[in-house]
């Protein structure tokens, strides 16, 4: 049976709900077989894991971010780049599924306990669908049964935001009451505490979408939701018996958590796993070395600025920060860094050969190159053959949850900032200021990421979910809920680049690694150094590639297209050819 769910849950089995199920005998696969036995329930609900959980793109879904410089500028932020005609999203076929599951799971041959707890996952998956359409859509219409093709709801107009979220609300809700299953072993199914988590990041969501998007008029009410993350994250907290990853010591017990090929227990409260025998693997090697496949992501200078040095104060603070090289800016510096990017004495594996690994720029724009979700065995780099898994939902989140919640609600306590922000930075090697919240805000955040924001604590809960969760597939989200599309607007920013035709030792291992030149390209005779020419142009072409001073200063990409945020980027338009099959619908503003 554990291999079954695993198989459901990476998406390679598939179930028409309506019609049969495939995993019974085609001459008892009744309406009374499946909806009369919880056999038959257990089988239906494992075909929803195949909504929204595949590896493939947990691992690279923050290619739209605005901390990440990719191969290309990103359609939805470029001037005339994005419409109704290349919008997507406007798919209803997974919640027919459900529909038909919550409708027909009635037969009194099943225990009513055992009813609600099938129907708790079905609504827990029904939740997660409309969430992920509130988040793409804004106002979409609230389907609660499944529809025949005469059907005329099926062109009705949309419903308003608050009438959906407050049905995805009493979905969550009825799943964490119903749902029986505390623990599983496996970290692959939905739990109790896995519904909890993920009400804790629904309400956290809506609450302060709706505290910063006042144009909604539904700031009045973004308290009760705050109010409920909080609850839901504190339920985990204080019952559920999770804890953060110390195995290894604060180096290397962070990325232990998504390098692991087995979900970290304490820590991870869901994951995807792979399976070699079923050949359910997943592609981050390939994804995030590849000179050819995938976004070429890398993190932006800007971004890299904001982690802490070890005594817990901003590196920002130091002035000499803005001319310091890759070598010395990554020194003294949050120990997550040295997880989540190439740096210092990162090494690989070349056929069972531990080999020096500095940021290489075949790959990478602005020399912040991302490890977190590889594998250091460079065999894995050619395709689709990762076994670690991948964590969807794990207990920093809920710290960070708990933690924003109760900032912006104004509540958070010395003791809540302790046992949450000051707890992930400790596990990050950070000494300094983990026991009190911060009572100074720091100008750096203000003037780079929030202007609008002065409260000190929300603003370092802001830098350390950034930090804590980058990578993870929820930038965008956060960018939207707090209204800040601008960020994505950001300059795509490196490291510094001190003089031209100069070497650069990346990791101060005595081997030159890169060297920046203009024109003619230098012979500085040093075997197996990389050039990279940042002249305006190379041949008849703009380059992309340059230096922010002309022959000095931070590496640039991709800073000649112009990209543009609107207040109609905070949700997708419709898709055109389902406006045109139903008008009612009508168009999200801005769009057409």
């Amino acid at each position: 049976m554990k291999k079954q769910i695993i198989w459901v849950l990476l998406g390679v089995m598939s179930l028409a709900a309506c019609n049969k199920l495939d995993q019974l005998p085609q001459s008892t696969a009744t309406k009374e077989a499946v909806f009369g036995t919880e056999n038959g329930l257990k089988l239906y609900t494992n075909s929803f894991y195949n909504f929204g959980f595949l590896p493939r793109n947990s691992t690279s879904q923050d290619a739209m971010s605005d901390y990440l410089a990719v191969r290309q500028v990103q359609d939805f932020i470029r001037e005339g780049g994005f419409g109704a005609n290349n919008s997507s999203g406007w798919s209803w076929n997974d919640l027919r599924n459900i529909n038909y599951f919550i409708e027909n799971c009635k037969d009194p041959a099943v225990p009513v306990a055992v009813r609600n707890n099938y129907l708790g996952i079905a609504r827990y998956f029904r939740a997660y669908f409309y969430m992920e359409k509130v988040k793409r859509f804004g106002d979409v219409p609230w389907i609660g049964k499944p529809l025949s093709i005469e059907d005329p709801a099926l062109n009705a107009g949309r419903d308003k935001r608050a009438l959906v979220m407050d049905s995805v609300l009493a979905d969550i809700n009825f799943a964490v009451a119903n749902i029986q299953a505390t623990n599983d072993p496996s970290r692959t199914t939905i739990t109790k505490w896995v519904a909890q988590a993920y009400k804790s990041r629904i309400c956290l969501f809506e609450g302060t979408f709706r505290k910063y998007h006042t144009d909604l008029g539904l700031a009045s009410t973004a308290n009760k939701w705050l109010e409920d993350a909080a609850s839901a994250a504190d339920n985990i907290i204080k019952t559920a018996g999770y804890s953060l990853n110390t195995t290894g010591g604060a180096g290397v017990s962070y990325r232990q958590v998504f390098t692991s090929n087995t979900p970290v227990a304490s820590e991870v409260l869901q994951a995807a796993v792979a399976d070699v025998n079923l050949g359910i693997l997943n592609e981050a090697n390939w994804w995030w070395t590849s000179g050819t496949y995938g976004a070429k992501a890398s993190f932006t200078r800007t971004f890299i600025n904001t982690y802490l040095k070890l005594d817990g104060t901003p590196y920002t603070n130091d002035p000499a920060y803005r001319t310091m090289v890759f070598k010395d800016e990554v020194k003294n510096r949050d120990l997550r860094l040295k997880q989540t990017i190439r740096l210092g004495d990162y090494k690989r594996v070349s056929n069972g050969v531990l080999v020096p690994a500095p940021p290489l720029f075949s790959y990478t724009f602005t020399g912040y190159q991302p490890i977190k979700w590889t594998l250091d065995d460079m065999g894995l780099d050619a395709g689709a053959l990762n076994t670690n898994a991948i964590a969807l939902f794990r207990y920093a989140e809920v710290l960070l949850n708990y933690a924003e919640a109760k900032a912006e609600l104004g509540t958070l306590t010395d003791a809540d900032w302790a046992l949450t922000i000051g707890a992930l930075r400790s596990r990050a090697g950070i000494t300094g200021g983990l026991s009190a919240k911060p009572t100074v805000a720091d100008p750096y955040l203000i003037a780079n990421y929030f202007p609008g924001i002065s409260d000190p604590s929300i603003l370092e809960v802001r830098r350390e979910r950034g930090i804590e969760l980058s990578l993870e597939g929820q930038r965008f989200a956060d960018i939207l809920r707090w209204k800040r599309g601008e960020l994505m607007t950001q300059e795509w920013n490196g490291f510094y680049v001190p003089a031209l035709n100069v070497a650069m030792d990346l990791n101060e291992d005595g081997i030159m690694d890169v060297a920046f030149y203009q024109g003619t390209r230098p012979n500085l005779g040093i075997a197996g150094l990389t050039y990279v020419d940042v002249s305006a142009r190379i041949g008849n072409a703009v380059n992309s590639q340059l230096l922010k001073n002309g022959t000095s200063g931070e590496l640039t990409w991709m800073n000649e297209i112009p990209r543009k945020w609107l207040e109609r980027n905070y949700y997708y338009p419709i898709p055109l050819n389902d406006l045109q099959r139903n008008p009612n619908l009508k168009q999200n503003p801005g769009w057409q």
